[in-house]
């Protein structure tokens, strides 16, 4: 276990460093691709508006635009899938806000029900593993919503606009398919190869070993899941099976990285960069045992996810912080006589993460970003005013500028999403802007403290169960795992399905391990246990790794190092 991970008896201000919050990352590979849709996606719906002299309902199909921010990382089978949901989910919302604002002007009320979506976005957002951005978009657009004056003969209506920009978002979304069908699935594939590479360069030994195995597996577990929702037959099931060899190479050298060639992995990785064939990971006379590692995806594939209202349950902490902060941080802001609370709320709803900690973090980027964000609508605030074509164009460009940088670090990327939201509100018509710039400062500072103070107050005291839960979870694969070693001539079926749940238990502890350690105020996690747990886990998963390639050998009649990684 890294040093630096926070353990209970860590101080409070060590977990609330601020050390490295701000720092710069590398850019997402993909950084361009959301970047690039939400600017087909916005555009032109919102230059119709334009040209149509209705500007003012841009609000709403803004709404469907932004949902083409999402599923960028998964195949286009199931982007379509999650596109279609995020649709629906984002008109859901919409229609609880609209219904709402047309019904009662009461702040009071609005600010409860924003609140309450606020959690029940987050909960089904975290459950279901929408990924980026998360939660934070649909609660903009719900909390924006709730403050827009409406009857409720309009609603029918906006919420037209916004199905009909979903849809558009859903074809700007699935539109690269038409250009690199393969694409997802060969980019999480290489970066499992590059992360199982860096493990290996380490020899399991060196410097940064633990917390590069630990990444190894998340990103040989993410390639998994994206290529276990592709299609088990047809055309595309020859390229997943490719790929899936690869992973398998890369779960290998994860657990054997003293036998590894790391330059092996990254030349592997390098080539499906491109379009052209997915490598071959062993000669011909190997084809048979590359076929026998994929046994194991088949109980994969049979097993069936866990029921949502199940997923639900270790959430409710999250969704509890969630609910009480943006009320809060609502409530606050219209005590300080801020016209605008939703953003106040919307605040709160983006600090909250895994635990405390990551939460701390996400609040302290927040707070920079907004600020100088209000600067840079300073600057741009003239020239936006000069026309509303520049207007528009204006806002396009700062959602591009969002999307590009926020892979960097959250704070770069709300540098640019903070003036498009001042801007927005522009659409319906000309604001003054010190009285948009003080409003928005107050309002990040309301939502970022008192967001940050519920977090505090609803603390998370089941993470200790849960790591609990993920020990025994660990202990019962690995003893699956070495009952299946035991046997003198074990299936390969059950020889890749042992090893890769094993793998895959080994990952969800490290993940559980981690959120709990940033919590506070729960009883003493068992740090011992979880470590002997990850090393017993992990001599084993070398076992598995010993027993294929003998067998391997055996079966091709060539030497064991030939089919290392």
């Amino acid at each position: 276990m890294s040093s630096a991970t926070p353990t209970p008896g860590t101080p409070l201000r060590r977990r609330l460093s601020l050390a490295g919050v701000l720092r710069l990352r590398r850019p997402s590979e993909i950084w361009f691709k959301p970047a690039l849709s939400s600017v087909a996606a916005i555009a032109p719906p919102n230059l119709t508006l334009l040209a149509l002299g209705r500007l003012d309902l841009a609000m709403y199909t803004m709404a469907g635009s932004l949902c083409a921010l999402y599923a960028h990382n998964r195949p286009y089978a199931a982007r379509a899938r999650t596109l279609a949901w995020v649709v629906l989910g984002m008109l859901g919302g919409l229609a609880v806000a609209l219904v709402t604002a047309s019904l009662t002007r009461d702040a009071v009320v609005l600010v409860a029900v924003g609140a309450l979506l606020a959690a029940a976005q987050k909960a089904l957002s975290d459950a279901t593993r929408l990924g980026p951005p998360g939660n934070v978009v649909l609660t903009f657009i719900s909390s924006a919503a709730l403050f827009a004056p409406q009857t409720l003969g309009q609603v029918p209506g906006h919420l037209a606009l916004g199905a009909a920009a979903g849809a558009w978002a859903w074809l700007v979304g699935m539109a690269p398919a038409l250009l690199r069908p393969h694409g997802p699935e060969r980019r999480a594939t290489a970066q499992a190869l590059n992360a199982a590479a860096a493990y290996a360069g380490t020899r399991g030994t060196g410097d940064g070993h633990a917390q590069a195995r630990a990444a190894g597996y998340a990103a040989v577990q993410a390639a998994w899941q994206t290529l276990l929702s592709l299609p088990v037959s047809g055309a595309r099931a020859a390229t997943r099976h490719a790929l899936e060899r690869l992973v398998v190479r890369a779960e290998v050298a994860l657990a054997a990285p003293a036998d590894t060639d790391p330059e092996q992995l990254r030349e592997w990785a390098r080539a499906l960069r491109g379009g052209g064939r997915v490598p071959r990971t062993a000669g011909p006379r190997a084809d048979a045992s590359d076929t026998e590692e994929l046994l194991g995806v088949d109980a994969e594939l049979a097993a069936r996810p866990a029921p949502l209202w199940r997923r639900l349950g270790p959430l409710t902490p999250i969704a509890a912080r969630t609910a009480l902060g943006c009320a809060l941080a609502g409530y606050a802001s219209l005590a300080l006589g801020i016209g605008r609370p939703y953003w106040a709320l919307v605040t709160a709803a983006a600090l909250y993460q895994a635990n405390l900690s990551l939460t701390w973090i996400r609040a302290v980027q927040r707070v920079v970003g907004n600020l100088a964000g209000v600067l840079l609508f300073a600057a741009l605030a003239p020239l936006a005013h000069a026309g509303r074509i520049l207007l528009v164009l204006i806002c396009v460009a700062l959602n591009f500028g969002a999307e590009a940088l926020i892979t960097r670090n959250y704070w770069l990327g709300s540098v640019c999403v903070t003036p498009m939201a001042l801007l927005i509100t522009e659409f319906a018509g000309y604001q003054k802007p010190g009285e948009l710039m003080t409003e928005r400062v107050v309002d990040t500072l309301v939502g970022a403290l008192v967001g940050f103070l519920a977090a505090v107050v609803v603390t998370n005291r089941r993470a200790g169960d849960h790591v609990e839960q993920a020990v025994a979870a660990a202990d019962r694969a690995r003893e699956r795992a070495a009952r299946v070693l035991a046997e003198p001539e074990p299936s390969p079926a059950a020889l890749e399905g042992a090893r890769r749940g094993l793998a895959a238990a080994l990952t969800d502890l490290r993940a559980t391990a981690d959120a709990a350690a940033g919590e506070w105020w729960q009883r003493a996690l068992p740090q011992e246990r979880v470590v002997l747990a990850e090393q017993a886990g992990h001599r084993t998963l070398a076992a598995t790794v010993r027993r294929r390639a003998a067998r391997t050998a055996r079966d091709t009649g060539t030497r064991t190092e030939d089919v290392r990684p």
